[in-house]
């Protein structure tokens, strides 16, 4: 059987001009699972820490913010399979996804990662790992 991922993701907003959001993505490293795609940041929930602690720590690590409140938003379970040699390999994620627009700091990336801002109405330039795109569906429903 294999092991799920539990992974706390932030939807890091602002108010744009337009009256609706900009919303703070990263970029993964080449190297890395699903390299080179934009996601929104966050991280592994590890061994006795809650999942407002995971999410709250990354976001110091990753982006240099202190998260002051979050939102639940959705939980998003994927199971992504691996096509490179055919040799099957499975990696099954679950994503416990916050809005986080209550923040101190200035969202950067600090891993070397790219980074940028973005309106809702630009996702569609850019290329996102397949487990985000139900959190930009969520978005899109309600708006947000």
């Amino acid at each position: 059987m294999n092991e799920i991922v539990h992974v706390a993701v932030a939807v890091i907003r602002k108010a744009n001009d337009d009256g609706g959001f900009n919303y703070f993505l990263t970029k993964r490293l080449e190297e890395a699972h699903q390299g080179g795609k934009w996601e929104f940041p966050g991280g592994k929930v590890e061994k006795n820490e809650t999942v407002a602690q995971a999410l709250a720590r990354e976001l110091k690590e990753e982006v240099a913010i202190d998260v002051l409140s979050c939102q639940p938003l959705i939980k998003v379970e994927h199971t992504y399979r691996s096509k490179e040699g055919g040799d099957g390999k499975v990696k099954n994620v679950l994503l416990d996804v916050f809005i986080v627009d209550n923040f101190i700091g200035e969202p950067s990336a600090q891993e070397g990662q790219g980074q940028g801002w973005y309106a809702l109405n630009e996702f569609e330039q850019l290329d996102f790992p397949e487990a985000n795109k139900v959190i930009i569906d969520k978005l899109l429903e309600n708006s947000l």
